[in-house]
């Protein structure tokens, strides 16, 4: 304990003294890192507010400086273009894993914690020489016994403590920045740094790395124009990871492509049909497809590397997404703003006009521009940027997606400046909505809804005792927002509607199973004023069951 309060209190320092020593001394007052004016003598705010570029190349040093923790964090901050300033996001993109290589002494320390074994007793040939070195792991190249090359990621030592270390007084950051400035208690830093806590942690273990590319290898088992490396799990664990080694030519160098013939624009195809198979398909995708991590093989073969991180989206998730652009391709704020309500979350919203607003506003720089011009990663972060401003909580695997989707965005431009993704992605969210409306999904919305009808009226009188219980004893509180209480209600008087519409349905369905049972039991028709009871009894079940379905086909929801 007292170790690791040493250790945190140390780092702490060193963290302070390399901002102030890259001219950051006025951040370090601003937020409370230290009390000490002095250290502002070489530093005045008109500096720091005014001059983004300088400010970004001071914060690239910086966190070029405190390693591994702070590289990845700059990297992620420089595709939050919603969060960060375009002049500043421009400098992290520098952001380099350039770091020392680890020693094979320490190297073979970690292979015999591991298996037991040296690198040289696993394989039959191990490069001692790293192909590629980061800030959290290094590569080299070995060869199995059967003859097969393989890439091995190790970890680097003490890694996993330092970033939590580095997580621990990171947090701590966020929470000063998010008390003391408009801009974090706006963009909820603290949620941020909690997300890229949860992706970084993540990027530590090589096992769950390995099951990642094994689930996206299964996605293209049938496609040959992109290839998954293979993951040789007798050499895995949890700090090394073993792989098929891939031999091709990065994405990104262009001219190399062309001069050994390959079809760029075909590749860019491949790469966005690909990721939209991921995200729109099957729900889990590439979180980070920068060049680095997309090669080329012969005939035009896309093949992906480093898994480390992921997104995932729900099936219902998927068809938000596909709603989102459906409602600019309408050019509908209103659209936008019932998304955002169907994935619940307005929760804290204060002002769902000003919202629509900002949203119309956006709406507008893009209504006159062609689909082929349009940019989907920057049109998904400009509409992230407005959410984040009025407290829309934007879940972490939709940033996730918008970042791959900027950052695939860039490559295909390279490969094809001609190329829409915009027209790419939109067979798939067709797609999407044409399985959404599907009479069979339809029918099981139907039915859920109505089990989820009958247990609300089941759980309805103890619901009822509870509330009056809390209002005998004066706990009840409401909190309404006046300025969208016309909202409120309209959301109130759809619950009522729905509930009253159950109630009805199943006494109505009560009533013509007790008819039916009577007439089988007796033998003799259900005639009323000379009508067939049982038979429109059915017809109106019918119509009220097609209304149902009309409800949820209109709006997503009863």
């Amino acid at each position: 304990m007292i170790q690791t309060t040493i250790r945190h209190s140390k780092r702490y320092q060193e963290i302070i003294n390399t901002f102030i020593k890259n001219g950051l001394s006025h951040f370090v007052y601003r937020i409370g890192l230290t009390k000490n004016k002095q250290i502002l003598v070489d530093d005045t705010p008109s500096e720091f507010d005014q001059n983004l570029i300088h400010l970004g190349d001071k914060l690239r040093k910086s966190l070029q400086e405190l390693g591994p923790t702070f590289i990845k964090l700059g990297q992620i901050a420089s595709t939050r273009r919603d969060i960060v300033p375009e002049e500043i996001a421009k400098e992290l993109e520098k952001l380099q894993d350039d770091v020392e290589r680890v020693a094979y002494s320490d190297i073979e320390q970690i292979f015999n914690e591991t298996f037991g074994k040296t690198p040289h007793d696993l394989f039959a040939h191990f490069n001692e020489i790293p192909l590629a070195t980061a800030s959290i792991g290094q590569v080299h190249t070995a060869e199995l016994s059967s003859g097969e090359k393989v890439a091995i990621k190790i970890q680097r030592p003490f890694i996993q403590e330092t970033i939590e270390t580095d997580l621990d007084i990171l947090f701590h950051i966020a929470r000063l920045i998010e008390k003391r400035t408009k801009w974090g208690n706006t963009y909820q830093i603290v949620d941020v740094i909690e997300d890229f806590s949860i992706s970084l942690q993540q990027e530590l273990d090589y096992l769950k790395e390995g099951r990642n590319a094994e689930r996206i290898k299964e996605q293209f088992a049938e496609d040959t124009t992109i290839h998954i490396p293979k993951i040789y799990w007798d050499y895995t664990a949890n700090k090394v990871l073993t792989m098929e080694m891939v031999e091709g030519i990065k994405v990104n160098h262009i001219e190399k492509l062309r001069a050994k013939g390959y079809n760029c624009p075909l590749i860019a195809e491949r790469i966005a049909n690909s990721l939209f198979t991921q995200v729109l398909d099957y729900g889990f995708f590439h979180g980070d497809p920068h060049p680095g991590n997309i090669y080329i093989l012969p005939n035009n073969t896309v093949s992906y590397l480093d898994f480390g991180l992921t997104g995932r989206l729900s099936k219902q998730m998927k068809y938000h997404f596909a709603s989102l652009l459906l409602a600019v391709q309408d050019n509908s704020a209103e659209a936008m703003i019932r998304t955002f309500n169907d994935m619940d979350l307005l929760e804290q919203v204060e002002k769902t006009t000003a919202l629509e607003r900002d949203l119309d506003i956006l709406l507008e720089k893009y209504y006159h521009a062609s689909i082929t011009s349009i940019s989907l990663g920057q049109l998904l972060i400009d509409i992230f940027a407005i959410a984040y401003r009025h407290k829309v909580k934007v879940p972490t695997d939709i940033t996730i997606l918008a970042k791959a989707i900027l950052t695939a965005e860039e490559i295909i431009e390279l490969l094809d400046p001609t190329f829409s993704i915009m027209k790419a992605i939109e067979p798939f969210g067709i797609k999407i909505l044409q399985e959404r409306y599907h009479p069979r999904t339809l029918l099981k919305q139907a039915l859920e809804a109505a089990i989820d009808d009958i247990d609300t009226l089941r759980q309805l009188p103890e619901d009822i005792h509870k509330t009056t219980e809390t209002i005998n004893k004066g706990h009840l509180k409401f909190k309404i927002n006046v300025e969208d209480g016309d909202n409120f209600l309209q959301r109130l008087d759809r619950i009522s509607n729905r509930l009253s519409f159950s109630i009805i349905l199943l006494s109505f369905s009560i009533l013509m199973v007790g008819l039916i049972v009577g007439a089988s039991i007796t033998g003799d028709a259900n005639v009323l004023f000379k009508l067939p009871v049982i038979e429109l009894g059915s017809i109106v079940a019918f119509v009220m069951f097609l209304f149902m379905l009309f409800a949820i086909f209109r709006s997503g929801r009863m």
